[in-house]
């Protein structure tokens, strides 16, 4: 990526040879804090005492404390500007004049006339119309590390005061930046925390769209980044390079209030744009038909938002998991025991689902595929339908369940269980129905929409915060940790991130302070007994709350739900460093060839984790299969590891990237898939998928057991993997 950015220098040759001088002979010291493109050094042509200031100053900056203590305002032509620094060799600089900022790292300019606006009471303020601002800083300490928290304060011009408040660590290769506004009876549902230009994206230059949820079987999309272009993502968005991998990051890292939406875009004569809009709805990506809900209050704060500039755009958006992570640390307890596989019976039994069928799966693990464990065992998982075990309902007999719970612990397993606790599937019934375990109907606790209910996938959502919800919750989980089942799988959460016209709990006014009324309390009542996995749900919100998530819709056992799952993969698994574990779903083999068969269990590793779906209730050629490769101690391996592979390449727009790699111990594995009918070759590139240099290796292909090279053939719908062994 080359940047296409002229930034300010003296003017003089005497100057220009000086600085020269100077920067070689401190080559590795300096970190250009103060580098001479600032406005604020800018200085007059053969002001030789402006100069040597100058010099002075940089001296300064290579001081071991600088880094950390450098904030000095300085006035230049009337202008005011303020260094801040973050990183190795980044910084802000803040124009505190004008109330904007440029964002540096090196001596290249990365973020330009970044600015932020809020609509406030109605009107729209930008952080550029106050006629005074000053700042300050406190030393700050908190789950990033050791920081500086500065604060700008914004006054003047009749307008409601606001802060513009950045976080700053050395740590870290990005910064922290939030809008505060204080005053008596504020209300907003628009914050712009950042708005900025970025330089010409050279090479393969591409825009990711990241969905907010992995339902409808929506596709994250790597968009060619050319003019005339927009692209608005959910909650994080990442330009970049594939050539060279140079990309820039913007995301939300706090989604307890608001949504947010980063639009990228690229214009021919005005250059392009990196917007952050905390307030985003639209129906096909968050499913809102509403627009977002109002906050008020006397204090009003936006969610903080990462920006950073990396050299690789996938190192960013693993850093960019692993911020919202400590931002938001899990309410859920921490899972602490190996990388969960075993079965769901959503994948093939679906509504055949029966108390003997179940049993029998657990049999076939149990006798047949006693080596497909981790951490001595495996969990068997009833998806919908248990209900039909039951006898009087949801609030009457749960003796069979408890009994098929039983049986599964008796054979060294772990019983898991299904429900989605934010939905009305019967709701076509009517509204008078009576919701189990409480004293009010359907009808009270519907979401409210305007004149209307939110209705998707064929159920309707239930209000988080109304107490005849939590009534329900009450009832089905305490039946459910009676049965005594280790395992919960809980969908359709994002029924409870909808956007409201009326929430039953008054102080809740936006559809992602429901959602955490309802997580919250429903988690609180799991309690520390089972693993908390997460089907249809919100893929940055949810981190909170459970323990694995799925990382794409439904998917079963074709070469195209590998290749949709994978999708995901390409472009969102750094959400491995967001949840303890990312899941492919259910793998089926059915009857599908062997080469579809092995491309849709690699998907399912090389995500993260290992859930089978097929009926082992009865013998089939799937049965072969699994026990043949299921227990196979190198890809079990992997599956212990628990990390979802990167991808080699991000340039496949809503296809998936055919090679993904992961280091586990010494030893670094490539998968590599062939998505199409014809058999192809693949030339593997060492330095592309991270192998490294003046290195030589034993590759071995490992559900084979072949040996190969670096030129390899994959067969029409199939797939391999590879293990790289350094030599000694």
């Amino acid at each position: 990526m080359n940047f296409h950015i002229k930034t300010n220098v003296i003017s003089t040759r005497n100057e220009e040879k000086s600085y020269t001088a100077y920067k070689v002979q401190n080559a590795g010291r300096i970190r250009f804090f103060a580098m001479l493109k600032r406005e604020f050094l800018t200085i007059v042509r053969n002001d030789i005492d402006s100069f040597i200031k100058v010099l002075v100053l940089q001296l300064l900056l290579v001081m071991p404390w600088a880094n950390t203590a450098f904030a000095q305002k300085q006035k230049t032509n009337g202008q005011q500007q303020i260094i801040i620094p973050y990183g190795a060799d980044s910084y802000i600089e803040y124009d505190l004049k004008k109330g904007i900022y440029a964002v540096y790292k090196d001596k290249n300019a990365t973020f330009l006339n970044v600015s932020a606006t809020l609509k406030l009471n109605g009107k729209t303020i930008s952080s550029k119309d106050y006629q005074s601002r000053t700042y300050s800083k406190t030393n700050i300490t908190d789950g990033f590390g050791q920081g500086i928290k500065y604060v700008i304060a914004l006054s003047g011009n009749n307008l409601a005061p606001i802060k513009q408040v950045f976080y700053t660590y050395l740590n870290h290769e990005y910064f922290l930046t939030q809008i505060e506004a204080v005053g008596k009876g504020l209300e907003t549902n628009s914050i712009t925390p950042f708005s900025g230009g970025i330089p010409v994206v050279t090479g393969d230059a591409r825009s990711i769209f990241v969905p907010f949820d992995n339902d409808t079987f929506i596709r994250y999309d790597a968009k060619p980044f050319v003019a005339p272009f927009s692209n608005m993502s959910a909650e994080v968005g990442a330009v970049y390079d594939n050539t060279t991998r140079n990309g820039f990051i913007a995301g939300s890292v706090e989604h307890e209030v608001w949504k947010t939406g980063i639009r990228s875009t690229a214009k021919k004569d005005s250059g392009n744009v990196i917007d952050v809009w905390s307030g985003y709805t639209e129906e096909s990506v968050t499913r809102d038909n509403i627009a977002h809900g109002t906050i008020s209050g006397d204090i009003i704060k936006s969610p903080k938002i990462l920006i950073g500039y990396f050299t690789d755009w996938r190192n960013g958006l693993e850093e960019y998991a692993k911020a919202n992570r400590i931002a938001e640390p899990p309410f859920v307890f921490n899972w602490t025991k190996p990388t969960p596989v075993g079965w769901n019976s959503w994948g093939v039994m679906q509504d055949k689902l029966t108390y003997e069928k179940a049993t029998k799966v657990a049999d076939f693990f149990a006798d047949s595929l006693k080596a497909f464990r981790t951490g001595n065992t495996a969990f068997i998982d009833l998806d919908s339908y248990w209900d039909f075990m039951l006898k009087g309902g949801l609030d009457g007999d749960y003796s069979k369940l408890k009994e098929f719970a039983d049986y599964c612990k008796s054979k060294g397993l772990q019983p898991g269980v299904y429900w989605a606790p934010f939905t009305d599937w019967g709701w076509k019934d009517g509204p008078n129905r009576k919701v189990q375990g409480s004293n009010y109907t359907y009808g009270e606790l519907w979401t409210k929409v305007g004149n209307g209910y939110h209705d998707i996938d064929g159920a309707r959502a239930i209000d988080p915060t109304h107490p005849g919800t939590r009534d329900h919750i009450d009832l089905v989980i305490w039946k459910l940790k009676q049965c005594g089942f280790k395992m919960i799988k809980i969908d359709f959460l994002g029924h409870a991130t909808a956007e409201s016209t009326h929430f039953y709990d008054p102080t809740v006014t936006t559809g992602m302070q429901a959602y955490r009324k309802g997580m919250e309390y429903l988690i609180s009542k799991l309690g520390d007994q089972m693993l908390i996995y997460a089907a249809i749900s919100p893929s940055l919100a949810t981190g909170r709350y459970v323990h694995t998530r799925r990382i794409a819709c439904d998917a079963f056992k074709t070469i195209k739900d590998t290749q949709y799952t994978l999708n995901s993969v390409s472009y969102g698994w750094w959400q491995t460093f967001l949840y303890n574990y990312v899941d492919a779903d259910h793998v089926v083999l059915s009857t599908e060839s062997e080469g579809a068969n092995r491309a849709r269990m690699l998907s399912s590793v090389i995500t993260g984790t290992f859930i089978t779906g097929d009926d082992f209730s009865v013998h089939g050629p799937w049965s072969d299969r699994a026990k043949a490769w299921y227990q196979n101690k190198e890809l079990l391996k992997v599956v212990e590891n628990g990390k979802a592979f990167e991808p080699v390449e991000g340039n496949t727009g809503q296809n998936a990237s055919e090679m993904f790699t992961r280091k586990i111990g010494n030893d670094i594995y490539l998968a590599v898939f062939n998505y199409s009918n014809e058999s192809k070759e693949f030339t593997i590139d060492a330095k592309r998928v991270g192998l490294p240099a003046q290195k030589e290796y034993i590759v071995s292909e490992i559900l084979k057991g072949n040996k190969a090279n670096m030129n390899i053939k994959i067969d029409a719908a199939d797939a391999a993997l590879y293990k790289f062994e350094i030599k000694k």
